[in-house]
């Protein structure tokens, strides 16, 4: 099982996004949106909230390891990568904090949703995915760094973060403001621009329809999104956000 599950961490990786927003859309679109949960609107609302704050969570645990400590995710010519096995700052506390951020971002945008089967299928495919990521990495971070990668292991948990450690793992660290906006900015967006989507879906589809003021409300706030995204894109290349070798 495992090695089928790295083969597909590997076509995951190279092609995540592309697939990921196909999953998305194909789960919003097989289901209307609920307006109650369990016959509850309450319910709905409080799991709407939730969805918000464990949105919100994702963003800042990933602003929390960028700015102690930054791993190029991306690897090299759309393949896992590593050139130094990084260890410092979140991910002496947890192997793989910037995905578990992910997780929690991709949960919110299925709880958001409401439809019971498509929240459960929603969550339960992302995280099969992003252990399939895992574990392909896994796999070439061993190959590269033998024993060093595995005594890592061995110290520091896959998915469940020892907070507890992060005194300790942040010590003598400067948190670096301006890496965290030039390196997320782009995942805050995308996150803020998505569950503003779901919520017009879920109006037009059938919660509120004539509801034009709540409408034009997230319509307004996409529109300022993907202005504050377009402006600090701007600045980015001016270099405004560019480190200082001290940094």
């Amino acid at each position: 099982m495992k090695p089928l599950m790295i083969s597909i961490g590997n076509f995951l990786f190279r092609y995540r996004n592309q697939v990921f927003p196909l999953i998305i859309v194909a789960l919003f679109l097989s289901a209307v949106p609920a307006t109650e949960i369990f016959g509850s609107a309450k319910l709905e609302s409080a799991v709407h909230f939730a969805a918000w704050l464990i949105a919100l969570s994702g963003l800042l645990l990933r602003a929390t390891v960028i700015g102690y400590a930054y791993i190029q995710r991306g690897g090299l010519n759309k393949k896992v990568y590593a050139k130094n096995l990084v260890t410092e700052g979140m991910f002496s506390i947890c192997r793989n904090p910037l995905y578990v951020g992910n997780v929690l971002i991709y949960s919110a945008v299925f709880l958001i949703h409401g439809n019971p089967a498509v929240m459960i299928i929603g969550i339960l495919l992302f995280c099969f995915m992003y252990q399939c990521i895992v574990y392909a990495e896994e796999a070439f971070l061993e190959d590269k760094f033998g024993e060093g990668y595995k005594a890592y292991c061995s110290d520091v948990p896959r998915w469940i973060p020892r907070l507890g450690r992060f005194s300790q793992a942040t010590e003598g660290m400067v948190f670096n403001v301006k890496r965290v906006i030039a390196k997320d900015y782009s995942t805050a967006s995308a996150t803020l621009i998505t569950l503003l989507l779901a919520a017009i879906y879920e109006h037009a589809a059938g919660a509120d329809p004539d509801n034009v003021r709540y409408l034009s409300v997230l319509v307004a706030l996409i529109i300022l999104t993907g202005a504050a995204t377009a402006l600090i894109s701007q600045l980015k290349k001016r270099g405004v956000f560019s480190e200082n070798k001290t940094a």
